[in-house]
């Protein structure tokens, strides 16, 4: 009876999004429409629908886990977030959305090769080869976390979960393109602050309060409640460890499934309120989700026993076990429609950049110029259909072949890859008048293989591995890609294409 209820709340959960899905098909006149929402979006629909798509099955089940494996020291992951999304609204949108206006940009592609005059169309090839790619891996994570988010709540087999949130998201995001996935972020995005509010609070109520929380986690395992995550205190490794936590927020500096949201804009009027929402929702989302690890530890576990043998790998079933503790069914069956809004929102805009990638940024501007918007998208369709089903795919090979994978390292690699191959080169692009397009390729393609190179090579590397390993790929892979960009762009003796300086330096005038 109890998993009854809790399958139909989920399915009305379905349900609406497949109706934002077939209304907001309606919307579909233009590639317009299609890919930026007819850039008409105003700032709470951008706002709600950038965070729901930045943060995926991670901060639901990764951070929440992660909270209840290290503690405190999963803050330093807030800390980067938030200023990572506080930047990325008020340091760079506002430059972003003038240019692409000016270029009339309909994916982040699109404005690169304006920016950079690039009649090669080489920014563009490679552009759309990276966030095939790690766009196809990011989208797998969230696909392998929603067969655990079924399998954790419902008690469903693994692949069964997998395959029918696979299907509802495929549905209702290639049936109303960016405007589906933008409305039903809002929905979505709502849900999971509502969510990440509520469990803590009860929680903390539940037990007794904070300072019975506190007592209890010190009991438990006192670094719990160091911000080394050690309490022996600091040492170096740790202190790297740190750095590449704060510096997973960097990859919203620049992230295409992000700053698409920027384009899909109204008008830059919209980017002072957009920042305050997306700036609060962070916040209050992410410390709820550390927080709720903590409550979850201290009422699931006792001393002596780890997080994983308790709560699982990483400690990432601590949500689902703890709304199971606190919540009436009716409840529990919300928060699988929770978890679900955190999976669902960020696979349906990452394929509709992968599907704009294949389509749009190659099989139209490199290969047929004339194509018809009405033929565009109904081969972007397509086109969003293969990509997810490698996605698929991958997700199910490594279900099967590494059963000690965490949802939380398994994301953070495709996050890493985007993060490392498009960031540098947006900010360099929007601040630096000297950057040049050859500076901006090799920029790009430094990330791309900086990344595998430091999540499997560099950690075994004699001397530097364990450096390395406590760092996380993301932090060397973008200072690569910053140095290599630079360092291109000042022996690029062909420099910068007439006009572009003018046209960056009006796009940082004050409003």
């Amino acid at each position: 009876m109890d998993n009854a209820i809790k399958i139909v709340v989920v399915a009305l959960y379905l349900a609406v999004l497949v109706g934002i899905g077939v209304i907001a098909s309606r919307r579909i006149k233009d590639l317009r429409d299609f890919f930026a929402a007819g850039k008409s979006l105003g700032f709470w629909s951008v706002a709600f629908s950038a965070r729901a798509t930045g943060e995926s099955a991670w901060l639901l089940l990764g951070l929440t886990g992660m909270g209840a494996a290290v503690g405190l020291q999963a803050m330093w992951v807030v800390l980067g977030e938030v200023l990572g999304v506080g930047l990325a609204w008020m340091w760079m949108s506002r430059r972003f959305k003038r240019l692409t206006d000016r270029y009339d940009s309909v994916t982040v592609p699109d404005f690169l090769e304006s920016r950079f005059r690039d009649t090669s169309h080489l920014l563009r090839k490679v552009s759309a080869l990276s966030l095939v790619v790690f766009v196809t891996i990011y989208v797998s994570a969230q696909i392998d976390a929603t067969g655990s988010a079924f399998e954790s709540f419902l008690g469903w087999n693994y692949y069964v979960g997998a395959l029918v949130g696979f299907a509802v998201v495929l549905l209702y995001s290639t049936s109303g393109g960016f405007f589906a996935v933008a409305w039903s972020d809002v929905f979505q995005g709502i849900l999971m602050i509502a969510g990440l509010v509520l469990l803590p609070v009860a929680g903390v109520i539940a037990a007794g309060g904070p300072a019975v929380v506190a007592e209890g986690v010190r009991a438990i395992d006192p670094g719990l409640l160091s911000w080394s995550g050690s309490a022996d205190g600091w040492t170096g490794l740790l202190a790297l460890e740190v750095a590449g936590l704060v510096l997973i927020g960097f990859g919203f500096l620049g992230s295409p499934q992000v700053f698409v949201r920027f384009i899909a804009l109204r008008d830059e009027t919209e980017i002072g309120k957009g920042a305050a929402v997306a700036v609060l929702w962070t916040l209050l989302a992410d410390t709820g989700a550390v927080v709720t690890g903590l409550v979850g530890r201290h009422l699931l576990t006792e001393p002596g026993q780890s997080a994983a043998a308790v709560l699982g790998n990483g400690g990432q079933n601590v949500l689902p076990l703890l709304t199971e503790h606190l919540f009436p069914v009716l409840l529990v069956g919300l928060y699988v429609a929770i978890v679900l809004s955190a999976i669902m929102s960020t696979i349906d805009s990452l394929l509709i950049v992968a599907g704009s990638a294949v389509t749009r940024d190659w099989y139209q501007k490199v290969r047929h110029p004339q194509m018809a918007d009405d033929a565009l998208i109904r081969a972007s369709r397509y086109a969003t259909v293969g990509l997810a089903l490698v996605a698929l795919a991958l997700a199910m090979t490594v279900a099967a072949t590494t059963p000690e994978r965490t949802i939380f390292w398994f994301v953070i690699f495709g996050w890493s890859g985007i993060s490392a191959t498009f960031c540098p080169t947006i900010i360099l692009s929007l601040f630096w008048t000297r950057f040049t397009g050859r500076g901006a390729l090799a920029a790009m393609l430094g990330g791309f293989v900086a990344v595998p190179f430091f999540k499997f090579a560099a950690p075994h590397l004699p001397g530097v591995g364990e450096a390395f390993k406590a760092l996380s790929e993301l932090p060397p892979a973008l200072a690569v890609s910053f140095v290599v960009g630079i360092a291109v762009s000042l022996l690029d003796k062909q420099g910068v294409p007439h006009g572009i300086e003018a046209e960056v330096a009006d796009a940082a005038r004050r409003p």
